[in-house]
């Protein structure tokens, strides 16, 4: 049945030609020949699918109370829609999630299944349309028994999560492909809700979800690993050996990590006398079973942190593996009678992971920036997405009749606590994009869909102080502009540079009053980008003390700087390790802060933060979170101690980042994964294996080893479907020119 519905979702949403089977030989010899067919037509689509998800994301479940539910309500305000399908989604505690359309009072369900059987989509009883003025009600019930300290929602497996799924269709000239309801706006409803909605659904122990962060076992193994003596030969040393170090890092647990003398100083001589000795090691334990797994998987809380916190830490460690000549510190004086600030010590960027504003979630994140208080502020789309249906082939708005987003779509946020000390932008944007904050405090911001620039007073009711271009009219001259992206005003002339943008390649000058000066930049050649040729300029930083203005050329993959006063180009900076795209950047004295976008299909390089040193474009750290993943980084912006956000549009998240300064790496610091919880890290003493060492490979040629476990692990436990590898193009990709090689949306 769920194979039927993808299939009716797909037929609705997109047309493709393309084949789809996957074929499975039993043991019986009978094949499961079941697949997908996708159709492509160039015709629109007379109907869209999409997507509404309902979540919590402040539900606490107390330890050993017996039953919890935990409530989300949204009033529903756009064309109707007509549910087929529908999916639920928690962890362990989860016993039934249900859904339901109220109207005028009467509660229909949408759908009401156990989160602990296999999560498909199931199809709906009935179809249920849902039409402007209904609510959207959901609830999941837990229990907090067995545990004995309160659960959050989060994304560890010792976390919780509440989701319903809701897949529906709409007519496409009305359509909107996904929508959210993070809140209970209508909690009173629920005091008549059916009362088979607090129902528990049992659920046989053989078809329970085997999902790792699902499956709660016995874990006997585990018990008698833990009952085992300590072995005499096992012991702490000294903080310079490897083995000491890692133990440390594995919770000082001598039991379950069996401590090996190896003294880097002395037995460092070659890489192969380190890797014989790591074989030695793993010859004389088995730490990939699957019962070290399932013991992180617990259901004590506090075994649950002290593995996250370890884990974290090997992801810091992690991020040392780069070349060799991205790690070198050489801050230099760029001439000219300017210098850059420069730093002596090494750094590194981490997640601040008692942030709890990663879970804001205030829909897709197209902007972040700080005021003059240093608080942060997000520009974000509310229930509007940017997809192949927002715009037509010459760049005009196809959505105008939703309306502009009905809710405040800029908040400033506390840095510390995460909570929302201001909003506005309510009924004034269609599609955000960027947003920029100038030395008096005053917002910047870009509309894609209105191809305009506003400027803001946050004190202020009285509609915006300037506006830059005409509404829903795409253009190309000094009075229009076509999907601007960036805004960056000079704090000492007051000079405004609008970065413009998907479909002009161009870098647009305004005085401090909005009068056009000049312009440069131009569509990049197909032989290859030149410097003052752009492909989708989408970011901007200032460097005023330099008179540079630095811009992400988001598609070519690079960074190109220019003086502010003639306009001239001064640099380029490229990274392979950049791959297809730079979305963001942003600049504090002596560094640069980018980040990239996914990696297309064969390339390797991952979606990651980099800081540079900005004298010479040489990377110095690179980084990424531990709760959640990036998906598409879109913005980023730091402060000048070492503070940094980033804004993510796919996942609708804003992640706070900490800049910290390490030691002195002497050694280099080496780590791998080798199984899905616990990492393994070495050292490597200065100038050995500048190409690096391939655990991964090591082990696959050894007898009884493969290379399973060696990705990058994962730590987010959170319900995202999405293949990080997949390649897809991100939704605002649709208004890109797109390289010869681009994968499909």
């Amino acid at each position: 049945k769920s194979l039927q519905y993808i299939r009716l979702f797909f037929k609705i949403y997109i047309s493709t030609f393309s084949y789809l089977r996957y074929i499975c030989v039993f043991s019986d010899n009978h094949k499961d020949c079941s697949g997908v067919s996708l159709h492509l037509t160039r015709l629109p689509q007379p109907l869209i699918a999409g997507m509404y998800l309902m979540m919590s994301v402040d539900t606490v479940i107390p330890a050993g109370e017996k039953v919890v539910n935990s409530d989300i309500s949204c009033h529903y305000k756009t064309y109707p829609m007509n549910v087929f399908a529908y999916r639920v989604h928690t962890h362990h505690l989860g016993k039934v999630v249900s859904g339901y359309r109220v109207r005028n009072g009467q509660w229909t369900m949408i759908g009401r299944q156990s989160p602990q059987l296999p999560q498909a989509f199931y199809p709906v009883e009935h179809p249920v349309d849902v039409s402007f003025g209904d609510i959207l009600a959901a609830r999941c019930v837990f229990t907090g028994e067995g545990r004995t300290e309160a659960t959050h929602i989060g994304g560890t497996s010792s976390d919780e999560m509440c989701n319903l799924y809701i897949m529906y269709y709409m007519e496409a000239k009305h359509a909107v492909s996904f929508m959210t309801c993070t809140q209970n706006v209508a909690p009173d409803t629920f005091r008549t809700i059916p009362p088979e909605a607090s129902i528990p659904i049992p659920v046989k122990s053989d078809v329970v979800m085997m999902h790792g962060h699902h499956k709660e076992t016995e874990n006997k193994d585990k018990t008698a690993l833990l009952q085992q003596p300590k072995r005499e030969e096992e012991e702490v040393l000294d903080q310079g050996d490897f083995y000491s170090l890692l133990s440390k890092l594995l919770g000082e647990r001598e039991d379950v990590v069996h401590v090996h003398k190896y003294n880097p100083t002395e037995k460092a001589e070659s890489e192969s006398d380190l890797v014989a000795e790591i074989a030695n090691v793993v010859q004389k334990k088995d730490l990939g079973r699957s019962d070290a797994r399932q013991g992180a998987e617990s259901g004590e809380r506090g075994n649950a942190i002290l593995v996250r916190d370890r884990i974290h830490k090997f992801h810091r460690l992690e991020s040392t593996l780069r070349p060799a000549e991205s790690r070198v510190l050489s801050l230099q004086h760029p001439g000219e009678g300017a210098w850059e600030p420069e730093h002596t010590g090494d750094f590194h960027v981490e997640e601040a992971l008692d942030w709890p504003g990663v879970y804001l979630l205030p829909s897709q994140v197209s902007g972040v920036a700080l005021d003059p208080n240093n608080n942060l502020v997000i520009f974000h789309r509310g229930d509007h997405v940017w997809d192949g249906n927002s715009f037509d082939s010459k760049f005009v708005y196809q959505q105008r009749g939703l309306g502009p987003i009905e809710e405040d779509t800029i908040l400033v946020v506390d840095p510390n606590s995460a909570a929302i000390l201001q909003s506005s932008g309510k009924s004034l944007f269609y599609l955000p994009h960027g947003l920029s904050v100038d030395k008096d405090g005053n917002y910047w911001l870009t509309d894609v869909a209105l191809h305009q620039v506003f400027k803001l007073d946050p004190n202020s009711k009285e509609g915006p102080l300037l506006i830059l271009g005409r509404s829903m009219q795409p253009g190309s001259d000094q009075n229009h502009f076509c999907q601007p992206t960036d805004v960056a005003v000079d704090p000492d002339t007051g000079a405004i540079y609008v970065s413009d943008g998907y479909c002009n390649s161009r870098i647009v000058q305004f005085s401090p009053n909005g009068n056009f000066l000049t312009q440069w930049g131009e569509e990049s050649s197909r032989s290859g980008p030149k410097p003052g040729q752009f492909s989708v300029p989408h970011s901007l930083a200032l460097v005023p003390h330099l008179g540079q203005l630095c811009v992400a050329d988001r598609e070519n993959g690079r960074i190109q700087c220019f003086k502010t006063d003639t306009k001239e180009f001064v640099k380029e900076i490229k990274h392979a390790s950049f791959g297809r795209n730079v979305f963001a950047i942003s600049y504090i004295p002596g560094l640069l802060f980018a980040v990239n976008g996914k990696p297309y299909f064969g390339d390797q390089e991952p979606v990651q933060g980099f800081v540079m040193n900005f004298s010479n474009g040489e990377i110095i750290d690179v980084f990424k979170p531990v709760r959640k993943h990036f998906d598409m980084p879109h913005d980023i912006v730091a402060s000048e101690d070492g503070t940094v956000y980033i804004g993510d549009v796919h996942t609708n998240t804003v992640w706070k980042f900490t800049l910290t300064e390490k030691f002195t790496r002497k050694w280099r610091l080496i780590c791998t994964n080798l199984t899905s919880i616990l990492h393994y890290c070495f050292l490597l003493p200065p100038g050995k294996g500048s190409g690096g060492l391939n655990l991964g490979n090591f082990f696959a040629s050894h007898k009884g080893y493969s290379r399973k476990g060696f990705d990058r692990l994962s730590t987010e436990g959170s319900d995202q479907e999405k293949d990080e590898d997949d390649g897809s193009e991100s939704e605002e990709e649709y208004s890109a020119p797109l390289p010869t090689q681009a994968p499909s949306s």
